[in-house]
C-alpha cells in the first residue's frame, strides 16, 4: 500500500507569481523525461521485478520518492500561478516597455499570452499532467522491459535528460525561492544518476548480464559483423574515436573501422500484390480488371489449385 504524509519532501515558495515560468515548469512534471515518467517507470519496473528482492525494493523506494517530486512541483506551479494574471498586470504596468504595449491593447490579453491558457481555463490555476506546451503525459514514455540491465540503462538516460532540463530551468529564473526549490531536486537527480550507475555495476557483478543486453545475443549474432564500425557519411573523422579501434567494450572482439562499407544483400524484388487489394503490380497484365476477368496471377493460382485437387484425388481416391 502507499501512505501519504502531508509534509512535502522539500519546498521553498517562490518570491512572486510567474505564470510564464509556471508553463515552463510543467515540462518537469509531464514531459517525456519529467517526474511523472520516472515515477511510473520505476514503479512498473519494481512491480514487474522477478529478480533479487534488493532490486525490487530499491525500484519501489525511488518510484515512491518520485511521487513526492510530482507533488512538490505541482505545489510550486500552484504558487507561481496564484493571483498571477492580476499581479502580473500590476508589475507589467511599471515597466515602460510593457506598459506601452499594455496601453495599446487589453492588459489581460498580454498577460494571458505569456502563460499556458489551460492553467486558467482547465486547471483553475493549478498544475496539470502535461508538458510545457500542454501535451498530455503519455504512458508510452515509460520503459519497463523485465530485463533489469536494459531498464537501469534507460533509467540513467531518463535521469540524465531530466537533470539537464532542471538545470536549464534553474538558469532561466532569478527567483530565489524557485532556485532553492530546484537546487534540492537537482541534488536528488544527481544521486539518482549515481544510483543507476551503481545498480548497473551491482547487477553485472552478480552475473545476471554482461556488457551487451541480452547476453544470449552473443550466440545469435554474426560474429564478423559484431564489432565493425561503418563509415556511412562523408569524411573519416569518426575513425579517430574509441569505437573504431582497439578491444571492444565487452572484451569479446576488436573494433574494426570500415572506411567504405558495401551492401551485403541483393537488390530487393518485392512480392507482387494480391490483385484483390488493387495495388499497383509490376505489369498491367497482373491487375484485376473485373470480377469476370482472369489475370496472370489469378490464372496461376487457379492452375496450382487444380493441380492440388488432382493430386488429392489420386492419393485418396476422391
Amino acid at each position: 500500500m502507499f501512505y501519504h504524509k502531508k509534509q512535502l519532501q522539500y519546498f521553498t515558495p517562490p518570491e512572486r507569481p510567474d505564470p510564464a515560468y509556471a508553463a515552463k515548469m510543467q515540462e518537469l512534471i509531464g514531459g517525456s523525461f519529467g517526474e511523472m515518467t520516472v515515477m511510473m517507470q520505476y514503479l512498473f519496473q519494481g512491480w514487474n521485478c522477478r529478480g533479487p528482492a534488493k532490486y525490487r525494493d530499491m525500484l519501489l523506494d525511488i518510484g515512491t520518492e518520485e511521487i513526492g517530486h510530482v507533488e512538490m512541483l505541482a505545489t510550486m506551479i500552484a504558487h507561481l500561478l496564484d493571483k498571477a494574471p492580476i499581479k502580473a498586470q500590476e508589475e507589467g504596468a511599471k515597466d515602460p516597455v510593457v506598459g506601452a504595449v499594455m496601453g495599446g491593447s487589453n492588459p489581460r490579453d498580454v498577460i494571458m499570452a505569456a502563460m499556458n491558457p489551460q492553467h486558467g481555463i482547465v486547471s483553475g490555476l493549478g498544475a496539470m499532467p502535461a508538458d510545457s506546451v500542454g501535451f498530455p503525459w503519455n504512458g508510452r514514455f515509460i520503459v519497463a522491459s523485465g530485463n533489469l540491465l536494459a531498464d537501469f540503462r534507460s533509467n540513467l538516460h531518463a535521469e540524465s535528460q531530466g537533470l539537464l532540463q532542471a538545470v536549464r530551468l534553474y538558469e532561466m529564473t532569478d527567483d530565489a525561492g524557485v532556485k532553492d526549490h530546484l537546487s534540492y531536486m537537482i541534488a536528488r537527480d544527481t544521486m539518482h544518476q549515481n544510483q543507476w550507475l551503481a545498480a548497473i555495476e551491482d547487477l553485472q557483478s552478480e552475473g545476471f548480464e554482461e556488457m551487451v543486453v541480452p547476453k544470449i545475443a552473443y550466440e545469435y549474432g554474426k560474429k564478423e559483423a559484431a564489432y565493425q564500425f561503418w563509415n556511412n557519411s562523408e569524411g573519416e573523422e569518426s575513425s579517430e574515436g574509441r569505437w573504431a579501434k582497439g578491444t571492444s567494450m565487452d572484451g569479446k572482439g576488436e573494433f574494426e573501422y570500415v572506411a567504405n562499407p558495401q551492401p551485403l544483400g541483393p537488390v530487393p524484388t518485392p512480392p507482387q500484390p494480391d490483385p484483390r487489394l488493387h495495388g499497383t503490380p509490376s505489369s498491367p497484365a497482373m491487375q484485376k480488371t473485373s470480377d469476370g476477368a482472369t489475370n496472370i496471377v489469378d490464372g496461376i493460382s487457379q492452375a496450382v489449385e487444380g493441380v492440388g485437387k488432382t493430386i488429392k484425388r489420386t492419393i485418396i481416391g476422391e
